[in-house]
């Protein structure tokens, strides 16, 4: 289900910490779909990051 654009960052965000606490499981117990949505979206952080990462935090001075 599509997030809704009102808290689309909100809820991918949570989503998103999520996996990044699950990176390190063993990709051998994991479906080929999920391991291949895995890598999809490491590329697409470090996409991100590569556009976005040097942007400057205009609404908050402290790291969540």
């Amino acid at each position: 289900m599509a997030n809704m654009s009102y808290c689309r960052f909100e809820n991918t965000l949570s989503d998103l910490r999520d996996c990044y606490e699950h990176l390190e499981d063993n990709p051998d117990d994991m479906s080929d779909t999920e391991r291949e949505a895995r890598e999809q979206m490491i590329e697409l952080c470090c996409e991100i990051a590569g556009d976005f990462g040097d942007m400057e935090r205009p609404y908050y001075d402290e790291e969540d």
